[in-house]
């Protein structure tokens, strides 16, 4: 008899604790790896999926490779194709705390909150630090943040050919808008 009462209340706090999350799958993640005087390297992402645990700070974040979007056509073959290797890395993946966190001093002012975590590219992970923006606005809870990475980081391939034109140094930024 405590067995069938058991396993009902063990399933109700799963659904609880899962209800804690809010999410969205229309984040942005926006990169640029140009070099000044040549034709921009820009592509863009419009549907991230965003996860936030309001009475934790933890956050995650999921990006298929091949959904971003780029000027030209042939930007966005090669870049699927030469250098991410989307058949073989798929996703990028970001784990990570919001530090000092805390959803109910959220105001309709962004703040300044220091993120730590671990981003997962090209089949490689890298420990992250950045800053994000947060703002609250009813029920919106909005997230600005920008960093850069390595491309060598990541064993992200720049043929010596067009090294003139890429930049190893990537601006990443990303916004969500969760309710």
């Amino acid at each position: 008899m405590k067995k069938i009462i058991l396993i009902p209340m063990i399933l109700a706090s799963f659904l609880c604790f899962s209800q804690e999350k809010i999410l969205t799958k229309s984040s942005t993640i926006t990169f640029e790896a140009s070099l000044p005087s040549f034709q921009p390297v820009m592509g863009t992402n419009n549907n991230v999926t965003f996860v936030l645990n309001p009475l934790t700070g933890e956050i995650a974040s999921l990006a298929l490779m091949k959904g971003f979007e780029f000027e030209m056509p042939l930007m966005q073959e090669h870049f699927n194709e030469n250098y991410m290797e989307t058949d073989k890395y798929p996703k990028a993946v970001f784990r990570g705390q919001i530090e000092g966190f805390d959803a109910n001093k959220l105001t309709e002012d962004y703040k300044d909150y220091p993120i730590k975590g671990k981003l997962e590219l090209h089949g490689k992970s890298k420990d992250i630090k950045a800053t994000a923006k947060i703002t609250k606005t009813g029920p919106r809870i909005t997230i600005i943040s920008d960093f850069a990475v390595n491309a060598s980081d990541f064993n992200i391939p720049i043929p010596s050919l067009i090294k003139y034109k890429l930049d190893n140094r990537v601006k990443v930024e990303i916004i969500a808008v969760l309710k």
